[in-house]
């Protein structure tokens, strides 16, 4: 039988319009600068990297800011919606806790042909469910056309009372086409988790631990809540790891990578794991700057922002994405361009 590759043909992002400024952060907590002798968007702009964020409107779900996302992706690839064998939605903030948001997002973007399901590894999601896409792809006929979406609508899930979450965590969503090919795109891959962080961070209640209550709702328990520290040295020890793993595993060194792709969590880690890879910093880009955390979906939308700026890969270029998140999960693949 001869070969079937699977290959990014077409990215998209969207971003809601409500822009929240660092300096509406400042004025919702004076506490911050009383309490430190300076502002907390001076901490925000130097630690983390964030100037500003995006939220949701109240009447936007997180399957809205896929469907946004994914038409974007699909008018770049050229691809109807008719064409979609499979659209898998990658997301930690679904529209309901049962059924998947997949469902949601096909019924609005008319994909009336394609089989559905969500992916929930946190903010690893995206690339999850790139894996997953390119090994429908790679090894089942009836798969041609794997449509991938990360959305996140983590702003309806925030507790004010906490700037350290509040002020980090915003919503958009990104997306990429996949397509069979006759030459290579994915290449590997790598999923790992940590199960020992399980009940770090994350949203507790809904689920069949802990139901939705009167009395969890009222004491916000259905917030997003950091309820450990993470040790914060996890990503900048993991994530090299990762990137060297899968590219090696594709036949590649790590000085061949051309574009790499990380979770927009903190742009001091992103130029920490950089400097331990070896690669300039031009190699990789963020968006976290302006568009906040955007968890599930982050990754997918750096690379199409930068697609959209005249500084994406080229053909051939070997790109590599690299994603944590709350669990702890883990997930790396390498493609060709």
């Amino acid at each position: 039988m001869k070969s079937r590759y699977a290959k990014i043909i077409g990215t998209g992002h969207y971003v809601p319009e409500r822009v929240v400024t660092n300096a509406e952060m400042d004025a919702r907590y004076p506490e911050y600068l009383a309490q430190k002798g300076y502002p907390l968007s001076q901490w925000l702009e130097s630690n983390v990297g964030i100037k500003e964020r995006r939220f949701a409107a109240p009447d936007q779900a997180a399957s809205d800011l896929a469907a946004e996302a994914a038409r974007d992706a699909l008018a770049k690839a050229h691809v109807q919606p008719e064409e979609i064998d499979l659209l898998i939605v990658a997301t930690d903030t679904p529209d309901y806790l049962s059924p998947a948001t997949a469902s949601v997002v096909q019924h609005k973007i008319g994909a009336v042909n394609a089989g559905v399901f969500d992916v929930n590894n946190a903010c690893a999601a995206s690339v999850t469910a790139l894996i997953i896409g390119s090994k429908f792809i790679m090894t089942e006929q009836h798969y041609n056309t794997v449509l991938v979406v990360g959305t996140y609508a983590m702003s309806k899930f925030i507790n004010w009372a906490d700037y350290k979450t509040a002020t980090v965590f915003a919503d958009g969503a990104g997306a990429a086409v996949l397509r069979v090919a006759d030459e290579p795109g994915f290449l590997s891959s790598l999923i790992k988790g940590d199960g020992q962080y399980h009940d770090y961070m994350g949203i507790y209640v809904g689920g069949s631990y802990k139901p939705p209550t009167p009395e969890r709702l009222e004491r916000g328990e259905h917030y997003l809540v950091f309820a450990k520290r993470f040790p914060p040295e996890f990503n900048a020890t993991h994530w090299p790891k990762l990137v060297t793993k899968v590219v090696e595993d594709a036949g590649y060194r790590v000085s061949d990578i051309d574009r790499i792709y990380f979770t927009q969590v903190n742009l001091s880690t992103i130029k920490t794991v950089m400097q331990t890879l070896g690669l300039p910093l031009e190699r990789t880009h963020w968006v976290m700057d302006k568009w906040g955390y955007t968890g599930s979906g982050c990754v997918l939308m750096a690379l199409d922002d930068q697609i959209e700026q005249g500084r994406g890969p080229k053909p051939g270029d070997l790109i590599v994405f690299c994603t944590s998140g709350g669990g702890a999960a883990m997930a790396a693949a390498a493609f060709l361009w």
